[in-house]
């Protein structure tokens, strides 16, 4: 566990120092779970809007995007079950006064059984080598069973709980597994409330004539509105689906782990609209879609993995996480949910307008079944970022800091370094940033010896650096530098471009799926 506190430590450190994030507001100290993206960071992020962007909506022709407004009418909010439901259960620590998710304490709680258990498998495949049969192992080993079924026992308890309401019962839970507070170790907790997670505002001139409206806690209601507008205006026809990406706000009991859990975050949605009857199929097919998606980023397969909901949303009819192996243990990453048609209807219900879609091939209205996507543009930050974040020993015994970001996401894609800043080295090397930089994000950089330059540059995740020298002046060859294998090759100039294209391109990476 210390081990994973200094890990998860130097990537916030790194973040900063790197410029990637900063703490919102740093100067007056600070707000809570509230962040800045800085001037990598925001290359970066937008990096991977644009990979989820061309994938959903530019490769599927039957999916479009929109942008809504953050601020939507309040009943929209009281249709969507927002108003009544939209809570988490809420802990005190009567002694040291933090305030807690139940849920979460005894998911961490849940997910150290699974942990152990993992160190059993981790400790019988060294044992065994290629003889070792995992499943086999995971099914007979007593300490294994034990676990996994006690991790099973609780979440599925917890789940019961919650679904009937019984906080009680949750409370429980939590003093028969004697969890304590994470920070002091205290077992003295309060009775569990349901918290309310959005954020309420005003809208008019005058306190008096104002209207009560809320900051969206999520994008997919922008997206349930507009239904009918966006089938209609795009003659769109059964399967379809609409994507959007935008801010959320939810008002968060213990918002933490840096950029996982924040109060102002940024959603990737898309809401597939499908007939009555195929939504499991499409469901199957999203699940699947999506875990290739982030496959093809190269992160490794083994810190994936799905996870059912014991506990259904009460629009859902079927859930499932896609999960990540974060610093902190594995937790959601992107949702898959079938919403049945209860969106739509509720819509229709609140508002008094028809939300039916008509088939023509059937010749009848009818109310679609939604198959939601949706994933966390700040946790796919975190994702990629802790992933990649490396130190390296090299053969001469000395240690590099080296962001292995997959390319294609790097916030700059190649850095042109003059050796020297004199004979005619600097302008050379301004001449090739001025052709370049017509298609990618590149950098100049002459300060410090060249190597720190390059520790620099791999610090910062820079996939190529190309570096400018005497002999560029007599024969317009540059030496090429790769940042993972940090081979050196002499390549002339004209062939830059295609070079650097071939390793940065979303349709090389998206070619993966």
């Amino acid at each position: 566990m210390a081990k994973q506190d200094d890990q998860f430590k130097n990537i916030i450190s790194h973040a900063k120092e790197y410029g990637f994030i900063f703490p919102s507001s740093e100067i007056y100290d600070g707000l809570s779970a509230v962040y800045d993206y800085a001037q990598n960071g925001v290359e970066l992020k937008k990096n991977i809007r644009e990979y989820w962007w061309k994938s959903m909506v530019q490769m599927n022709e039957n999916i479009v995007g929109i942008d809504a407004a953050i601020l939507m009418h309040p009943t929209t909010w009281k249709a969507s079950g927002h108003v009544d439901a939209f809570n988490d259960p809420l802990i005190d620590n009567k002694d040291s006064k933090k305030r807690y998710r139940a849920d979460v304490l005894i998911e961490d709680y849940a997910e150290k059984l699974n942990q152990k258990a993992q160190k059993e498998i981790e400790k019988a495949r060294a044992r065994y080598g290629e003889a070792f049969n995992e499943q086999e192992f995971i099914g007979t080993n007593a300490r294994v069973v034990e676990y996994k079924a006690k991790q099973r026992e609780i979440l599925e308890r917890m789940a019961r709980s919650l679904e009937t309401e019984n906080l009680a019962d949750v409370k429980a839970l939590i003093e028969e597994l004697e969890i304590a507070d994470p920070e002091t170790g205290s077992k003295n907790w309060t009775d569990v409330k349901q918290f309310n997670l959005m954020f309420g505002t005003k809208l008019g001139a005058s306190a008096e004539n104002a209207m009560d409206l809320y900051l969206r806690p999520e994008t997919a209601q922008g997206i349930f509105v507009n239904f009918l507008n966006v089938q209609k205006s795009g003659r769109m026809k059964i399967p379809f689906g609409i994507a959007q990406t935008g801010k959320a706000f939810r008002n968060e009991i213990v918002a933490r782990q840096f950029i996982f859990r924040m109060r102002e975050f940024e959603q990737m949605e898309m809401q597939f609209f499908v007939k009555p009857g195929d939504e499991m199929k499409w469901y199957e097919y999203w699940k699947t879609t999506r875990l290739n998606w982030h496959l093809s980023l190269g992160l490794g397969q083994a810190n994936y993995r799905f996870h059912d909901h014991e506990k259904l949303a009460h629009y859902a009819n079927a859930a499932a996480d896609i999960e990540f192996n974060f610093p902190f243990g594995f937790k959601e990453l992107e949702g898959i949910h079938s919403r049945t048609d209860f969106d739509l209807k509720a819509h229709e219900e609140f508002s008094g307008k028809k939300m039916q879609y008509f088939d023509t091939e059937e010749n009848k209205n009818y109310t679609p079944y939604v198959v939601e996507t949706s994933v966390g543009l700040d946790r796919m930050f975190l994702a990629v970022f802790a992933t990649s974040l490396k130190e390296e020993t090299l053969e001469d015994g000395s240690t590099r800091t080296v962001l292995q970001l997959p390319s294609v996401l790097a916030p700059t894609k190649a850095a042109v370094l003059p050796l020297v800043k004199k004979d005619g080295l600097p302008e050379v090397a301004k001449k090739i940033i001025e052709d370049l930089r017509w298609e990618f994000n590149v950098a100049y950089d002459e300060k410090d010896a060249v190597g720190r330059r390059y520790r620099r540059q791999d610090a910062l995740g820079t996939p190529f650096c190309i570096t400018v020298d005497h002999q560029t002046i007599e024969d317009e060859t540059v030496t090429i530098r790769y940042r993972d294998t940090m081979q050196q090759d002499r390549v002339k100039i004209s062939e830059l471009k295609d070079i650097i294209n071939r390793e940065v391109s979303m349709k090389h990476w998206l070619m993966k799926m």
